[in-house]
């Protein structure tokens, strides 16, 4: 029997953990999933259980390696951001997985921004807005001041991805897309560590940089298999468009969050950008690519509850609800001024409106998309900058989400924009990073499924 060659991608977010085989097509032949009930650090913060994870792919290779259709080439990993692991000599973790959202002691923030320039000016050099635990490097300086007798044992600190890396080729590195994504540890104007690193001793915890498309010998039992550094989530998802296509596009990535994504805008941020909620991320290939972030998923499961609530019906309705131009020009006629205002207070315009004024679920519901999508033009904008950008992808669930990719297309209508739908984009993307070190095709030019909307025949922004 002729086994298909295959990479192993494992996708770690914070809910779901999975791990994917793909075929030299990039179609999905093996698929596994997991959830791991979250655990508490020695504060009683709820942290991920890195036992199980680690367990969990250990057993994963084992069941995929004992398959004997399969001949796995590659093993790659993509995993959310802001989350490090500590290990000593012996590759073993120090301490729990901290969660990125756990408070931050206020006294040693203010020690920080106090010794090394302020917030303002610390966060145009790291390209990154004062996040706390989500800038990871804090986290790192944190165990520096709180548990001295840890960093002293620790080792080396190492981004999820590449821990991950580390348990199955043994070797320790870092990769520019977990450095590069707001951890407070890159200086975006000098390209390299921030001094802050170096005075701090840090420097010394942290494993040599390589590429994003290097790879290693394995260590783990199985095949002659190279094994892939690791990347973080959402670069990861860029890299099937860089692929794809060569002129200049920005990616608007939709979830609970939604970011909007410029590899091609490499221009410093400004303090305005950082008051906007900008950052700059680090593409696959060590650029920088500017980004801005909207809460526009979760303001969105909040808004069709309460409109639910109050026309008494599912918010179900509002996953199949059709775009209708008569009510969206009825209430543009009625639209109230607020073209200054930042992304975020246009986008918590709806909130304060009083629902009893409209005359169904369905008029409602439009009024929130056009103050959301209003919101995300200028968020959107604010990535763009003065890059000749012409195309607009959108992917993720609001990309399925009629009502909103008809009032994109009308917001933006010298941009071509298209509801871009690829199956599983942050796992596909961390195997084509490894392309060549596994795949002996040349890479797919139809992986990306668009579908495009024209603007609409009046202007509603």
């Amino acid at each position: 029997m002729n086994k298909i060659p295959v990479i192993a991608i494992f996708d770690v977010g914070k809910t779901n953990k999975k791990l994917f085989l793909f075929d030299e097509h990039y179609q999905i032949v093996f698929e596994r999933s997991a959830r791991f009930t979250e655990t508490v650090d020695e504060d009683g913060d709820p942290c991920e259980n890195l036992a199980s994870l680690r367990l969990s792919v250990f057993d994963s290779l084992h069941e995929v390696f004992r398959r004997q259709e399969f001949d796995i080439k590659a093993i790659n990993f993509s995993t959310y951001g802001a989350s490090l692991v500590y290990i000593d000599k012996d590759g073993k973790p120090l301490t729990p997985l901290y969660n990125y959202l756990k408070p931050y002691p206020i006294h040693l923030k203010e020690k920080f921004y106090r010794t090394y320039g302020g917030e303002d000016a610390f966060a145009l050099e790291t390209a990154s807005p004062v996040l706390d635990s989500l800038n990871s490097g804090m986290q790192l300086y944190r165990i520096k001041y709180e548990k001295p007798e840890i960093f002293k044992k620790m080792y080396k600190a190492l981004h999820l991805p590449q821990y991950m890396s580390f348990l199955i080729s043994g070797k320790v590195y870092s990769d520019m897309t977990s450095i590069g994504c707001h951890t407070n540890l890159w200086d975006f104007k000098r390209n390299r560590y921030h001094d802050w690193v170096e005075k701090e001793k840090i420097a010394d915890k942290l494993a040599p940089i390589v590429p994003a498309d290097s790879t290693f010998e394995a260590s783990f039992p199985g095949n002659n298999y190279a094994v892939g550094a690791g990347f973080h989530d959402s670069s990861a998802a860029l890299v099937p468009y860089l692929v794809s296509f060569s002129k200049p596009f920005v990616l608007l990535s939709t979830g609970t969050w939604c970011i909007s994504l410029n590899p091609f805008n490499d221009t410093p941020l400004t303090a305005a950008d950082l008051k906007a909620d900008c950052l700059s991320y680090m593409h696959y290939q060590g650029k920088p690519v500017k980004a801005s972030r909207l809460f526009a998923g979760y303001e969105h499961e909040q808004q069709i509850k309460r409109i639910g609530e109050h026309f008494n019906v599912s918010t179900a309705k509002f996953k199949t609800i059709n775009f209708d131009l008569a009510i969206v020009e009825k209430l543009h006629e009625k639209a109230d001024a607020g073209h200054k205002d930042s992304p975020q207070r246009k986008l918590a315009k709806f909130a304060s409106r009083d629902l009893s004024i409209f005359e169904s679920a369905t008029v409602a519901y439009h009024q929130f998309m056009l103050d959301l999508v209003e919101a995300q033009k200028s968020a959107t904008e604010l990535a763009i900058g003065n890059t000749a950008v012409k195309r607009l992808f959108v992917d993720g669930g609001f990309g399925k989400n009629v009502v909103f990719m008809n009032l994109l297309a009308a917001a933006f209508p010298q941009t071509e924009v298209f509801a871009a739908s690829m199956a599983q984009a942050t796992a596909v993307g961390t195997a084509m990073a490894i392309h060549a070190s596994w795949n002996s095709l040349p890479f797919p030019n139809d992986i990306i499924e668009l579908k495009y909307y024209a603007p609409l025949s009046k202007a509603v922004f």
